[in-house]
């Protein structure tokens, strides 16, 4: 499970140390990370096996020459890049997707559960602050809901 943030400093060659934690969470025959640009956010999206397979069993859910279904696998399995450990445990970021996303110093690398995100930290940083404000927001509006379920139920 991949969980916590992570900010790291990129070296000259597009090198991050992937944090130990994640490393230990990774399972599967691949000695490293599959990696794409995200299809919901300006960032990178990345994992291990186990997320390669959630996203092949999400478009096989759909049938073969569906169109939602050959935009997810060409923007996902199209775009996949596996990136190996080196004894540091360090991967290189592609360039095309750093050049993508802004990526040129520091990164914010972000734990999702099964899958993390790589960001340009000044942009995470923003989004981190709208993603908080719309949990509020939607927190706030389940809990009416929830009320007005309980209430309506108590009412019979």
């Amino acid at each position: 499970m991949f969980l916590s943030t992570f900010e790291k400093q990129l070296d000259a060659k597009r090198r991050i140390v992937v944090p130990q934690e994640y490393r230990a969470a990774l399972s599967g025959p691949a000695d490293g990370v599959f990696v794409f640009p995200s299809i919901r956010s300006d960032c990178i999206e990345g994992g291990g096996q186990a997320l390669f397979d959630r996203y092949g069993a999400m478009a096989d859910e759909l049938e073969f020459g569906d169109e939602l279904r050959d935009s997810i696998e060409r923007n996902v399995f199209g775009e996949m890049q596996k990136l190996s450990f080196d004894t540091a445990g360090r991967i290189t970021l592609p360039e095309a997707l750093c050049e993508q996303y802004g990526i040129s110093d520091w990164v914010a690398v972000v734990g999702l559960r099964d899958r993390f995100e790589i960001w340009e930290r000044d942009a995470y940083r923003a989004q981190r602050a709208a993603d908080r404000e719309k949990a509020r927001a939607g927190l706030a509006e389940m809990r009416v809901q929830q009320r007005a379920a309980r209430l309506s139920g108590n009412a019979r």
